[in-house]
C-alpha cells in the first residue's frame, strides 16, 4: 500500500534532498511538504520535480496548529519526518529566541497534532505510523581533539553549548516524552554536519566555494582546528529512510559520516579542488583569513553509527575526498541557484557575521 508522508522542511537543505531521493526511489508513495520558505527555504531546490503529481507543497509554519492539523485531516499520514528547524549556530547567538520558537515549540506543535491525528480512544497507534525527528550530533556538547578514540554514542549524555543546540536537545527531549507518555511510535535521528547541494552558503562548505570562486577572503574561526565529522547528504537521506521503514520504535540512532576532519582542512581542500575545477590560479590559502573564534565553539565532533550499522545495516557510502568534489562541482555547475540565494542582504550578513571584506 502507498505510504504518505508528512515532510516539514522540505524546502531546505536535507529537506529538499530527502524529498528527491524519496521520489526517485519509490514510485508509490506522496510527499506532502510544508516549508515556511524564510531564507533558508527556496522552492528551486524542488524545480525538477514541480510537475510530480507524487508531491504536494503547503506554505506553512510548523507552529501554526490549524495549519498542520488541516493537512492530517485532508491526507492519511502515515510518517512525519521534521526536518525544519533554525539550524545556523551563528545565528543562534544573536537571537535564541527565534531558534526556541521554530526548534521547541514548533517540534511540539507537530506531536500535537500527530498525536491528535493518531491516537485511538484506547491510547493506541495504527500498525506502521511514525514520527520521525531529525536532530543533530550538537546536542552531545563537545569532545576532545587529544582524544580521537571517543565518539558520540546514543547513550552518551546530552550537553548543548550553543543556543542553537540547547533548543533542539530540547526538541529531542519532547519526542521521547511524547513517546514515553502516549506512546507515540517515534524516532530521532542524530546526524553529523551534513554537506553536498542545495545547502544554504552560510554554512562553512557553500560559503568558502562560493567566496573563492569570488576571490573574496575565506574566514576561519580561531586556528582552525575545530573538527567536525562530515556526512554527503544523500547518505544521511537513506538512513532516514531506514529508520522509518525498520527503526525500533523509540530509539535513537547516531548517523554519522566516518569523515572527521579539522575546519582548516576543509577549507584548504576546497581550495584545491575549487582551483583544479575553474583552472583559476587566483584561488589559493592567500584568501584564507582567521577571524575571532565562534563564542562557545565546540572543539570536535565525532559520531559512532555502530547502533544503526549493527540493525539496520547502513553505514555511509561516500567519502569525503569523493563528496566534496561532486559537491563543488555541483555548485560551480549551479551558479544561478548561488547568485540567487547570495543576493543582497545576504551576502551583507555574511560579511558583518565573518568580518570579512
Amino acid at each position: 500500500m502507498a505510504k504518505t508522508y508528512l515532510v516539514t522542511g522540505g524546502a531546505g537543505f536535507i529537506g529538499s534532498n530527502f524529498v528527491l531521493y524519496m521520489l526517485h526511489k519509490y514510485d508509490d508513495i506522496k510527499i506532502v511538504n510544508v516549508d515556511l520558505l524564510t531564507y533558508a527555504g527556496n522552492l528551486e531546490n524542488l524545480a525538477s520535480i514541480e510537475s510530480d503529481e507524487r508531491h504536494v507543497f503547503v506554505q506553512a509554519d510548523i507552529r501554526d496548529a490549524q495549519a498542520i492539523a488541516a493537512l492530517f485531516e485532508k491526507y492519511d499520514i502515515d510518517y512525519v519526518v521534521n526536518f525544519a528547524a533554525e539550524s545556523h549556530v551563528d545565528r543562534s547567538i544573536v537571537d535564541p529566541g527565534a531558534f526556541a520558537s521554530t526548534n521547541v515549540m514548533g517540534t511540539v506543535n507537530m506531536l500535537n497534532c500527530t498525536r491528535a491525528a493518531w491516537e485511538r480512544e484506547d491510547g493506541s497507534y495504527p500498525e506502521g505510523k511514525k514520527y520521525l525527528q531529525v536532530s543533530t550530533d550538537e546536542v552531545y556538547g563537545s569532545l576532545s581533539i587529544d582524544e580521537p578514540d571517543t565518539f558520540f554514542r546514543e547513550d552518551t549524555p546530552i550537553n548543548p553549548h550553543s543556543p542553537y543546540s540547547a533548543s533542539k536537545a530540547s526538541a529531542d527531549l519532547f519526542v521521547k516524552a511524547y513517546g514515553d507518555t502516549y506512546g507515540m511510535p517515534v524516532n530521532i535521528t542524530r546526524c553529523s554536519n551534513n554537506y553536498g547541494p542545495f545547502q544554504f552558503p552560510e554554512k562553512l562548505i557553500p560559503l568558502m566555494i562560493n567566496n573563492a570562486e569570488a576571490h573574496r577572503e575565506l574566514p576561519v574561526y580561531g586556528d582552525g582546528l575545530n573538527v567536525r565529522d562530515w556526512l554527503y547528504v544523500e547518505d544521511h537521506c537513506k538512513a532516514i529512510d531506514l529508520v522509518l521503514s525498520n527503526g525500533r520504535v523509540g530509539e535513537v540512532y547516531n548517523v554519522g559520516g566516518h569523515n572527521e576532519r579539522p575546519n582548516i582542512f576543509i577549507v584548504k581542500k576546497i581550495i584545491e579542488e575549487t582551483s583544479r575545477a575553474t583552472g583559476d590560479e587566483a584561488i589559493t590559502e592567500d584568501l584564507i583569513k582567521y577571524v575571532q573564534d565562534r563564542k562557545g565553539h565546540d572543539r570536535r565532533y565525532g559520531i559512532a553509527p555502530d547502533k544503526i550499522k549493527a540493525e539496520l545495516g547502513w553505514e555511509p557510502e561516500t567519502r569525503f575526498e569523493d563528496g566534496i568534489v561532486k559537491t563543488i562541482d555541483w555548485y560551480l555547475a549551479h551558479k544561478e541557484w548561488m547568485e540567487h540565494v547570495t543576493s543582497g542582504a545576504y551576502l551583507e550578513y555574511y560579511n558583518k557575521m565573518y568580518g570579512v571584506r
